[in-house]
């Protein structure tokens, strides 16, 4: 009886060591072998061979990372090439992580499952790399030719008339949105490899809307034609006749505002060649006051006042002032405010 237990033991201890040894030929055959269930990225190679596995790889894994990126945004489009991006694809890198996650484990439950039809059942990310670089010329491509400021509204003077620009809004690619978008096509087969660029709309600070509640009232000087012209709400109101600057001594020319208003003012005499005795002195209001009734300062020493000498106007007869008759200059000033734009062209 007991002879035979042994016999037994000895046939099961030998079947068992035949098992063993088949099932580590079995897995040494199969050493290079991926297992069933493993991906790389959405690639199945499981049951390939290293040789199959690399050739698997190089046409669904890197041949479609090969193709542009487009970025498009209305009827632009912008191309990154593969070659400009610096695509690449570590195939041998992500074979052996493939084979190496398949060898986990002990050899005999890697025969037992392969025998069985078990699977592993796991993706690994694919190694993939590129020019960050190229990425950042390509979203800075996008940006010079989408990205625009806000345009505030304004205005334009011409010598009879005041002309509004209009607003314009802006536009601002989002672009970590956009980089985002490209480093994900450019690293992942199937991803849709064009790309909308999405733009954020701004607004500008002065709407066209607004612009006439910004520019309540402004004055024109038109030297040539010896015409001030007073607008309100960018609407032509009246039209003076005016003098203006003699030769040499001719009314500046640029946009400025009105600085100061006085009514009947001292005639602060500018220490010039032309003023003579009368250099430096302060002249009452009164007879010998050349500045009658008003005045309305807007740039070094230059403005509008009131005169008696109603001859000179539609002349060029200052010494660089605006020469209004006394009516029309009284008119005038109950009209404007300090900071009143003045245009003189």
């Amino acid at each position: 009886m007991r002879r035979r237990h042994v016999i037994a033991l000895a046939v099961a201890a030998g079947a068992l060591l035949s098992l063993v040894g088949a099932a580590w030929g079995y897995d040494r055959a199969h050493r290079d072998t991926v297992a069933d269930g493993v991906k790389v990225g959405d690639v199945d190679i499981g049951g390939l061979d290293r040789s199959a596995a690399r050739r698997t790889l190089e046409r669904e894994l890197l041949d479609p990372l090969r193709e542009p990126i487009i970025v498009r945004r209305w009827t632009r489009t912008w191309k990154l090439s593969a070659r400009e991006a610096r695509i690449s694809a570590d195939i041998e890198g992500s074979v052996d992580a493939a084979i190496e996650r398949s060898r986990e484990g002990s050899f005999v439950g890697r025969a037992v499952r392969e025998l069985s039809g078990g699977e592993v059942d796991t993706s690994l990310k694919p190694k993939v790399s590129y020019s960050s670089a190229a990425v950042i010329r390509l979203l800075d491509r996008v940006r010079r030719e989408l990205d625009r400021d806000a345009r505030d509204a304004s205005i334009t003077f011409a010598p009879s008339s005041v002309e509004p620009v209009p607003s314009r809004d802006g536009w601002q690619v989002r672009a970590k949105d956009l980089h985002r978008g490209i480093r994900a096509a450019i690293v992942t087969p199937g991803v849709e490899r064009t790309i909308v660029a999405r733009v954020r709309r701004t607004r500008p600070k002065v709407t066209t809307e607004q612009l006439a509640g910004r520019y309540p009232t402004v004055i024109s000087v038109d030297r040539k034609r010896f015409r001030l012209t007073l607008f309100k709400n960018l609407r032509k109101a009246k039209t003076y006749r005016i003098a203006v600057g003699q030769a040499g001594l001719e009314t500046p020319a640029g946009t400025y505002a009105i600085q100061d208003k006085q009514v009947d003012p001292v005639w602060n005499v500018p220490k010039r060649d032309w003023a003579g005795k009368l250099a430096g002195k302060h002249i009452p209001p009164g007879p010998k006051n050349p500045i009658k009734a008003r005045w309305m300062g807007f740039f070094d020493g230059a403005g509008i006042h009131g005169t008696d000498a109603e001859t000179s106007l539609g002349s060029a007869a200052s010494h660089g002032c605006v020469r209004m008759a006394v009516p029309d200059v009284i008119e005038l000033f109950d009209r404007v405010e300090v900071g009143t734009p003045v245009h003189v062209s």
